[in-house]
């Protein structure tokens, strides 16, 4: 009833109803409408749902323009995820023109805000140099943050740089320390082969150290973990 009355929030609840099957029918045609009629008075939450499904074609013809339009409307409003969205098709030209610049402006806005998605892509956006000045100590700052958020690929990233760029133990046995993380909690292939490397560069009582620290940070669930620091 509140819908039909015009009632913003509740247009948008209704379409999420219709978009999961919550009490109706499956039924994205139904979530689209109920979406758009709150997006149109302004509700940044159905702005981003409805840019959505132009996004993916759900309930309305695919449409990548009128994606990132609807994105665009909900990020300047502060939502984080029309932000890294908008950022994402920027970066990739997705109906919009390639700009690189534009992607990491609407990455940092997200990331400002603690998306770990977009903490990811600015921090490579430095690391590469592209759409801001290339920096790595801002790309290392920026994948630090969404590694500390279980971000699979952010973790493996954040091992590579510490090897790559060591200079010290310390600065090793962070290196193996994520890249232990990214393998064994995210999943990620290449962090196998990274550890093989790093190994490589430890004596023998240093790798058992290492190990032992792994080993407890396993039975923490790969959070809140820490390495001792190693003597050259």
């Amino acid at each position: 009833l509140a819908a039909k009355q015009g009632y913003a929030d509740a247009q948008f609840r209704l379409g999420g109803m219709y978009y999961i099957g919550e009490g109706v029918a499956q039924d994205y045609l139904e979530a689209a409408k109920w979406y758009r009629l709150a997006a149109e008075q302004g509700h940044a939450r159905a702005q981003f749902r409805l840019g959505g499904m132009y996004d993916k074609g759900e309930g309305v013809e695919q449409d990548y323009l009128e994606a990132a339009n609807w994105y665009r409307l909900a990020a300047e409003q502060g939502h984080a995820s029309s932000q890294f969205n908008l950022g994402l098709m920027y970066s990739k030209g997705e109906g919009l023109e390639q700009d690189q610049q534009e992607a990491a402006k609407w990455y940092r806005k997200a990331a400002e805000q603690g998306v770990a998605n977009a903490q990811y892509n600015l921090g490579v956006k430095y690391y590469k140099g592209e759409g801001v000045e290339q920096d790595q100590q801002e790309a290392a700052k920026w994948v630090r943050l969404a590694a500390k958020q279980g971000f699979a690929e952010a973790q493996y990233v954040l091992g590579l740089l510490y090897f790559i760029n060591y200079e010290s133990f310390e600065l090793l046995r962070r290196a193996y320390l994520w890249a232990s993380i990214a393998a064994h909690s995210g999943g990620i292939l290449e962090s196998f082969e990274l550890l093989h490397m790093i190994e490589s560069k430890f004596t023998k009582s240093q790798l058992e150290i290492v190990n032992q620290a792994v080993r407890e940070c396993e039975k923490l669930n790969w959070s809140g973990c820490e390495v001792p620091k190693l003597s050259p």
